[in-house]
């Protein structure tokens, strides 16, 4: 079974329509993208735009083999003219299939926004699973066979590949392709970091897929060590990176510091911009959960890890540091970085940089900066990726 993608771009396509952001600015040439349409053996469309028998042709398909146009989700503006020779398009209700002529089956998925996602599976077996903008598939609670190809708003809805993963629907050789894409992402290398981090990739328009061979899969680093200044952005990458994966659990190494009102500010804004289905553990002791088996793990953050370290080893007494902290805090970090090294789990830690601002004035303070860029370089050691946010943008060191 063979997929042609008539388009890859949001619903007003890419770059929109009069918007003078510097993403559609961008998105000019190959990196332009028509609403999403997809032609399927040349006998079934899914979801029709204004130029797809333009985009059709300049793919070197026809539309005149078409016996079947369907429509994943309702279409604003004025009606799309039906080119000559096509059927009039319809929608299948949910959880009911289709069989057409050509040997297609085609099963109606329940969404959780307006819409239909359509279950195509090939004369040939191989199965494709198209889910429109803004929508994940609902009601997923059975184990499920995974399919060969996924067609979904990857950078929209991130959490309906992880409720396709959690259930088994997306399986390690599942090839997953962004459609919909949106000014979100600017285009190029960016969007492909972002993708390749979730596990799926883009393709221009006019690519055509056959469904069940075998493409390269990006591969989710075991390792990623996210390293930022104060309000860099450092957090939403790091949470960015998880959330098409279910089940996270996020280990909050600051506590909840009763009383500090700010601290609390700062922790409901982080607990609002995680998905709901990830779990919160606040500890500082990260040994046993490296160690063992479950979800992907996310640190937040090294910088208050050293700090409960530190305070356990009376790191801030000059005499009780001479006598024993150094070397008890040096066993510490090895112990951590030993367990990084070790873990069969995914993790993503985040960190504070330091050295590049002023010299702390106290002892104290530049003991802690030192200490913290030794724990940065040994925690990066072991990490297949590192990453450096500045201004919200993600320079990769690593990987």
């Amino acid at each position: 079974m063979d997929v042609t993608l008539l388009g890859t771009g949001a619903p007003a396509g890419l770059p929109r329509p009069d918007c003078p952001c510097a993403a559609c600015a961008a998105a000019q040439g190959e990196h332009a993208r028509a609403a999403t349409a997809l032609l399927v053996d040349g006998a079934l469309l899914l979801d029709l735009t204004p130029g797809d028998a333009f985009a059709a042709a300049r793919a070197g398909r026809s539309l005149a083999g078409v016996r079947q146009v369907l429509l994943s989700h309702p279409h604003d503006g004025p009606a799309v003219e039906v080119p000559a020779g096509l059927p009039q398009p319809g929608r299948v209700p949910d959880g009911r299939e289709l069989a057409l002529l050509t040997g297609h089956r085609v099963r109606a998925v329940a969404l959780d926004a307006p819409g239909t996602g359509y279950a195509v599976t090939g004369p040939d077996g191989g199965r494709l699973l198209y889910v429109p903008p803004g929508g994940a598939p609902a009601g997923l609670g059975e184990p499920a066979e995974p399919y060969d190809l996924i067609l979904a708003d990857v950078v929209g809805r991130p959490d309906a590949l992880a409720k396709l993963r959690a259930v088994g629907a997306a399986g390690p050789t599942t090839d997953v392709v962004a459609v919909h894409l949106d000014h979100d992402v600017p285009p190029g290398r960016e969007s492909a970091r972002r993708l390749a981090a979730a596990g799926a990739r883009a393709v221009p328009d006019g690519t055509t897929l056959t469904v069940g061979s075998y493409e390269h899969v990006p591969d989710v680093p075991r390792r990623t060590l996210v390293l930022g200044g104060a309000r860099s952005g450092k957090s939403v990458e790091a949470e960015r990176r998880l959330e098409s994966f279910p089940g996270v659990l996020y280990v909050a190494t600051g506590g909840s510091r009763g009383g500090d009102a700010e601290w609390t500010a700062r922790v409901r804004a982080h607990r609002e911009r995680r998905p709901g289905s990830w779990r919160t553990a606040e500890t500082c002791d990260l040994v046993p959960l490296l160690t063992g088996e479950g979800p992907p793990l996310l640190v937040d953050c090294l910088s208050l890890w050293l700090t409960d370290a530190m305070d356990t080893v009376g790191a801030w007494d000059d005499a009780e540091w001479a006598d024993g902290g150094e070397r008890a805090l040096g066993a510490r970090v090895r112990e951590l970085t030993e367990a990084v090294r070790a873990t069969r789990r995914t993790v993503v830690a985040v960190s504070n940089e330091v050295g590049s601002g002023i010299v702390p004035a106290t002892a104290s303070g530049r003991r802690y900066r030192d200490e913290l860029g030794r724990l940065n370089a040994a925690f990066a050691a072991e990490c297949e990726q590192v990453l450096l946010v500045v201004a919200g943008q993600a320079l990769v060191l690593r990987g």
